[in-house]
């Protein structure tokens, strides 16, 4: 099983500047991991080291935010884009 992950770019360094990568697995946790394997050291700048997704970091599936649905354990199926954004804090009024 074979989704497209979208890279932001402060993470392309990890994938040789890929904007976008496929990883295999049946949970986002599970593609997680698989991304790892295939660019080390990407997990622990998307999971914190309880295996979390980081605060900062959001995933979304297809569009929907993994929050709101079974974070990691969110089944995945083939053809799925899995979309990878870090938030973006500050600005001033």
């Amino acid at each position: 099983m074979s989704v497209r992950v979208r890279i932001p770019t402060p993470l392309r360094r990890y994938t040789s500047g890929q904007e976008e990568v496929t990883a295999s697995g049946t949970t986002v946790g599970m593609v997680v991991e698989d991304l790892e394997r295939r660019h080390p050291g990407i997990k622990e700048r998307i999971c914190d080291e309880t295996g979390k997704v980081r605060k900062f970091v959001n995933i979304y599936i297809n569009g929907d935010d993994i929050r709101f649905l079974n974070s990691l354990e969110t089944p995945v199926k083939d053809g799925d884009e899995i979309s990878i954004v870090p938030a973006i804090a500050g600005g001033a009024e």
